[in-house]
C-alpha cells in the first residue's frame, strides 16, 4: 500500500467489552494525528466504574467461557484462525494504524501487520506445548506442578508501535488460558479496536479480549488497582512503570511484566567489516520510527581512529531522509508523536548544546509537508556522560558520539547508571565481541546487527531500571502462568 487519504478512514470509538463497542463516558480524550497536527476523533475515558465493569465482564468470561479450560490445541486453533484474520485484514488494519500514529503506511502495510499476526501465531503454537511436570520424589509419592492461568491480565501498551506492542501483550496470555483487559495509549487508540473485533470472528469468547479507553492517570491507574487483575503487564517509561509497580503492591502485590526505557550503546571497533553497512545500520536504528522506539541506539561509542570517517557517513545518511506524513510511502521520517515531545527533544538538545555538545548535524524541526510535529535527524559529538543526550531517554532521532581507544574504555562508556535494555557491538572479533556481551550490562546485545529478527523466540527486556521480565519468548508465555505445586502420598 502506497498512500491513503487521511480523511477517507473511518474511525470507530468506544471501549471494547463483553464483544460490543461502548462509547459511554462523560469525560472524553481529543485524539490528534502527529502529521499534521489535526485533531481527528475523540475516546471516551474509562473511569474506576467502567474499569470495574470491564474487569468484572473479563473474570466472568474467565469463570464461566470454557477458554481457560478448553483443550489446548482447540485453543491453538482460535488463535490461529485469529491470525489469519489479522493478516488478511491488512488493508483495513494498515490505515488505521498509520493514520493517528508514527508508523508510515509503507511500514504499517508490509511489516506492524504480518508482525502482529504472526507473533500470535507464535503464541498460538505454545498453548499446548507447555504445561506442568512431574516432579524426581520417591515411589511412596507421586509430586508434580501444575501450569494454570492467572486470570485477567492488565495490560497497559504504548502508542509508538500500537498493533505490535499490543500484540506481545495479548497473544501470550490469551494462548495461556487468560482474560485481558488492555488499555492502549489515549494517542493511538483506534487499531487495537479493530483487532478485537477480528478476535471475536476468531472464536474468542465475549469478554476474554477487552478494551478501555483513557488516560493513565485515571484508566490506567484504575487497572492496574483492581483487585480482579491477577497481573499486570506494561510498556512505557521508567518512571510510569515504577509507579505501577508501587501501585501493584499497594494492592495486592501482583506480579509485573514492565519492558521501559533505554538509553542504548551502538560500540563500533575499528576492525568492523564494511564501514558504509554499519553506518547505515547505525542511522536506522536511531531514525528508525523517528527514534521513538525503547531499543534505539541512541549512544554510539566508536573507536577514535575511525570515529570521523563514521560520523561522516551517518550523518549522509541523516541527510537523505524524508520528513513527511505517515499515508504517504515516500515518508521515511515519520513525525513526533506530538507537539509537545518534539518540544522535549529540542530542549534536551539545546541544552546539551548550551553544555559543550558540538552539532554535526541536525539539531531543529524538520521540514515537511504538512505542519506535523517533526524533527531532523541529530549528530551530537564533543559530549561527556554527563550531558543531557547521554543521560536521558531522548525518545527521538538524537544521537551521541562518544570516541574510545580501549575495551575498556568502551566498556566504561557503555555502562549507563540508569539503563540497561540494549547494546550494539560491531567488530570483526569473535573473540572480543564476545568479551563486549559478557561485560556489557543490557538484557538484549546484538553483534554486527541492531534489531530483532522476524521471530519471536529471543526473548527481550531490560537490567536496571529498563524494567523486569521478558516479552517475546518462551519465557513471555511462562510469565502468563502460575504453577500450583502437587504431592500425593500413593500408600495404601
Amino acid at each position: 500500500m502506497d498512500r491513503f487519504d487521511p480523511a477517507s478512514i473511518a474511525i470507530r470509538s468506544g471501549h471494547f467489552i463483553g464483544g460490543e463497542l461502548i462509547d459511554a463516558g462523560a469525560s472524553r480524550i481529543e485524539v490528534t494525528r502527529p502529521s499534521d497536527g489535526v485533531a481527528y476523533a475523540s475516546v471516551p475515558i474509562a473511569d474506576e466504574a467502567m474499569i470495574d465493569y470491564a474487569v468484572q465482564n473479563a473474570y466472568d468470561a474467565f469463570r464461566n467461557s470454557d477458554w481457560a479450560r478448553r483443550a489446548p490445541r482447540d485453543r491453538a486453533r482460535v488463535l490461529r484462525k485469529f491470525a489469519d484474520l489479522v493478516a488478511a485484514d491488512a488493508a483495513t488494519l494498515a490505515p488505521l494504524e498509520a493514520l493517528g500514529s508514527t508508523r508510515p503506511i509503507r511500514d504499517a502495510f508490509n511489516w506492524d501487520v504480518p508482525f502482529t499476526a504472526e507473533g500470535i501465531r507464535f503464541y498460538a503454537e505454545y498453548a499446548d506445548k507447555i504445561g506442568g511436570e512431574v516432579a524426581a520424589t520417591d515411589h511412596r509419592h507421586l509430586g508434580m506442578t501444575i501450569a494454570e492461568p492467572y486470570g485477567v491480565i492488565g495490560a497497559i501498551a504504548p502508542w509508538n508501535f500500537p498493533l505490535v506492542m499490543a500484540s506481545w501483550k495479548i497473544a501470550p496470555a490469551l494462548a495461556a488460558g487468560n482474560a485481558v483487559v488492555l488499555k492502549p495509549s489515549e494517542m493511538t487508540p483506534f487499531s487495537v479496536l479493530r483487532l478485537a473485533e477480528l478476535a471475536i470472528e476468531a472464536g474468542v469468547p465475549a469478554g476474554i479480549f477487552n478494551i478501555v479507553q483513557g488516560d493513565g492517570r485515571i484508566t490506567g491507574d484504575a487497572l492496574v488497582r483492581h483487585p480482579r487483575i491477577s497481573k499486570v503487564t506494561f510498556t512505557g517509561s521508567t518512571r510510569t512503570g515504577a509507579a505501577i509497580m508501587a501501585a501493584c503492591a499497594e494492592t495486592g502485590t501482583k506480579p509485573v511484566t514492565l519492558e521501559l526505557g533505554g538509553k542504548s550503546p551502538q560500540i563500533v571497533f575499528a576492525d568492523a567489516p564494511r564501514l558504509d553497512e554499519v553506518a547505515r545500520r547505525i542511522a536506522g536504528a536511531i531514525t528508525g520510527n523517528a527514534g521513538q522506539v525503547c531499543v534505539a541506539g541512541s549512544r554510539l561509542l566508536v573507536q577514535r581512529a575511525i570515529a570521523d570517517q563514521l560520523t561522516d557517513r551517518i550523518a549522509q545518511a541523516f541527510s537523505e531522509l524524508k520528513a513527511g506524513p505517515t499515508w504517504d510511502a515516500a515518508t521515511s521520517l515519520p513525525p513526533i508523536i506530538s507537539e509537545p515531545q518534539a518540544q522535549r527533544i529540542d530542549t534536551i538538545v539545546q541544552r546539551s548544546i548550551a553544555s559543550g555538545a558540538s552539532l554535526r548535524f541536525g539539531g531543529k524541526r524538520a521540514d515537511a509537508s504538512t505542519p506535523g510535529a517533526f524533527y531532523s535527524p541529530t549528530l551530537l559529538c564533543d559530549v561527556t556522560p554527563e550531558t543531557d543526550a547521554v543521560r536521558n531517554e531522548i525518545f527521538g532521532p538524537v544521537l551521541t558520539v562518544q570516541p574510545f581507544d580501549t575495551e575498556e574504555e568502551a566498556l566504561a562508556l557503555a555502562s549507563h547508571a540508569e539503563y540497561g535494555l540494549a547494546a550494539g557491538v560491531h567488530t570483526a572479533d569473535i573473540g572480543r565481541a564476545l568479551r563486549m556481551v559478557r561485560g556489557i550490562e543490557a538484557g538484549t546485545i546484538w553483534v554486527n546487527r541492531y534489531g530483532r529478527t522476524s521471530d519471536f523466540v529471543i526473548p527481550t527486556g531490560g537490567y536496571k531500571r529498563s524494567g523486569i521480565g521478558k516479552d517475546l519468548g518462551k519465557q513471555a508465555y511462562e510469565a502468563n502462568l502460575r504453577f500450583k505445586s502437587v504431592l500425593i502420598d500413593t500408600k495404601s
